[in-house]
């Protein structure tokens, strides 16, 4: 399909809730095929670069300006089906697709069996490719038109971007004299105490979003472990995350506040949780001496600003990670057409017309 084509015709859309986030699902073969012009495509889409992307179906925050695109997986000996994420920046024009999102995904089996890209198998069983980084994803649900419970087993998702669990070789290093834990089980991230950075680690994101001192050492942290993990210069993308970790204080194994990587999240990522549960259980990672020890069957519950995330991770003979699961929700929220934005009409921060005062 053409940018002219999509643009006079509109595009299918269903937006459906995964967990904590919501997001704009697609077929593939609805979309250009050119990444270049599917991209400026979902941009107008989504109502992009605008921090509150009025003229778009963007929600005017991270959590909510996600895109799923769906197709069948062309190796059926590997998954059913392949899902690509990409994160459409609220306030730039920007779409990046380092990593994919595990809440968005827990809307992929849902979507791709409703429309008939695959068929459950008898366990309702869907395996997902998630082409951001080849790692798969088997959801387990039962369809149905309300809240569908979905549980997500994770494979093989140690070092999915970085290439190792712990890129730069060590559960612990030193950035400008504060400890860090650089680690990745399907999600880059930086696990650093909130006290290190000078906070309790219990505040609420409008609190640390307020800070301007805090986050400026924040993103010098994020950008020196970049290089560490082998990403280089991570100015311009959304990895690593920043999760900041303190003593839990409702009863689970560890308190965190997570960086997406300016905003903070309201929750956790399904992704970035199990990166940071395997942290909590990895001997020598800076969440020794902060973490309680993990709940029967190695519950690891991560306490965040409005509630808790539970995750289980299981270990091999030697050690490895081998699994890590999670139960999520999803619903769809609208099916239909969306138009997107004309491509030679202007963002509304800069149209006098949709600027004007209500």
């Amino acid at each position: 399909m053409s940018a002219e084509i999509a643009d006079l015709d509109g595009v299918a859309c269903v937006m459906m809730r995964g967990g904590t986030s919501k997001g704009a699902y697609f077929l593939a073969s609805d979309l250009p095929a050119d990444p270049d012009v599917r991209n400026d495509l979902l941009l107008r889409i989504m109502g992009s670069p605008d921090p509150r992307q009025i003229d778009g179906i963007g929600g005017g925050h991270p959590l909510a300006s996600k895109v799923a695109v769906l197709s069948r997986c062309p190796d059926p000996d590997v998954a059913d089906v392949d899902y690509l994420f990409l994160q459409i920046h609220v306030d730039r024009p920007l779409v990046t697709a380092e990593q994919p999102c595990g809440n968005i995904l827990a809307g992929v089996g849902p979507f791709a069996a409703g429309k008939g890209l695959c068929v459950p198998d008898e366990r309702g069983r869907v395996r997902i490719r998630m082409t951001n980084t080849g790692g798969v994803a088997v959801a387990t649900f039962r369809p149905g038109s309300g809240v569908i419970a979905v549980d997500l087993e994770f494979q093989d998702t140690a070092g999915s971007v970085c290439g190792s669990l712990l890129p730069t070789g060590s559960p612990r290093d030193e950035i400008e004299g504060i400890a860090v834990t650089c680690i990745d089980n399907g999600m880059p991230v930086v696990m650093v105490t909130a006290r290190d950075l000078g906070i309790t680690g219990y505040e609420s994101c409008a609190e640390l979003e307020a800070d301007a001192e805090f986050a400026q050492r924040r993103e010098a942290l994020r950008l020196s472990a970049g290089r560490l993990m082998g990403l280089g210069d991570v100015s311009d993308t959304t990895i690593p995350k920043v999760t900041l970790i303190a003593p839990p204080r409702e009863g689970g194994t560890l308190a965190t506040r997570t960086f997406i990587p300016h905003r903070c999240h309201a929750s956790i990522g399904v992704l970035g949780a199990v990166t940071v549960a395997t942290g909590a259980s990895l001997p020598g990672s800076v969440a020794q001496g902060v973490a309680d020890p993990p709940g029967p069957d190695g519950l690891v519950r991560l306490e965040h600003p409005t509630g808790f995330f539970d995750t289980r991770v299981t270990t091999g003979t030697s050690g490895a990670v081998a699994t890590a699961a999670v139960v999520r929700t999803a619903r769809k929220l609208f099916e239909g057409t969306v138009w997107p934005r004309p491509a030679d009409l202007a963002a509304p921060t800069t149209t006098p017309a949709l600027n004007a005062r209500s």
